[in-house]
């Protein structure tokens, strides 16, 4: 072969090496589960961003990562991307199908993952609210801050005032809103409380 020929093989060959690596690798990472009931696909985090589709029960997704807490899981189902509420989302543990938990999470090998804005311009472009990032994003990112998860609300989780060495935390899913309570007490004992409240 000609080394003129060999030197532009060598070149291409070098270069679908270098694009092979800057490609998502996303879809050899994910992991496959199901939607336990039907349920809304968000564009975020939470109840407050907007409905990407409705899954059916049962709808084949797949699982990129899950927030922090555990709470919320990126998944896609055929061309969407979205989040949905880690207490419909069901992977196989043991041989057995489970809820994704707090503890199950890190067992199968499910990361945590962030969203952000990024996030939001990859996979919402187009979309009517796509334009409202900011909205959405101010809207969705509330935590509770109070002495006890009053419930949700339009902010998220609701709660009283902090007090000294107190810290409450939680999110909302489908009107219940669930969350932990931390009291530091005088002599440095850690008080923690989980529970959830739905609202009628």
């Amino acid at each position: 072969m000609p080394n003129g020929k060999k030197t532009l093989l060598g070149l291409l060959a070098g270069f679908a090496a270098v694009v092979g690596t800057m490609m998502p690798c996303q879809a050899s990472t994910a992991m496959s589960a199901v939607a336990v009931t039907s349920v809304n696909m968000r564009a975020g985090p939470s109840t407050a961003y907007p409905v990407v589709v409705g899954l059916p029960s049962r709808a084949a997704l797949s699982v990129y990562g899950c927030t922090t807490n555990t709470s919320w899981c990126d998944v896609s189902w055929g061309r969407e991307r979205g989040w949905v509420s880690a207490n419909y989302v069901q992977v196989v543990y043991r041989g057995v199908p489970t809820v994704v938990t707090p503890v199950i999470a890190p067992a199968v090998g499910i990361t945590v993952v962030s969203f952000n804005e990024t996030y939001w311009n990859t996979y919402y472009f187009g979309r009517p609210w796509y334009g409202q990032w900011n909205a959405y994003y101010r809207r969705g990112a509330h935590s509770p801050r109070g002495g006890a998860v009053a419930g949700c609300n339009d902010r998220g989780c609701g709660g009283a005032a902090i007090s000294p060495g107190h810290v409450a935390f939680g999110h909302c899913t489908d009107g219940t809103c669930s969350g932990t309570s931390m009291n530091r007490g005088p002599l440095g004992h850690v008080r923690v409380r989980h529970g959830s409240l739905s609202r009628d």
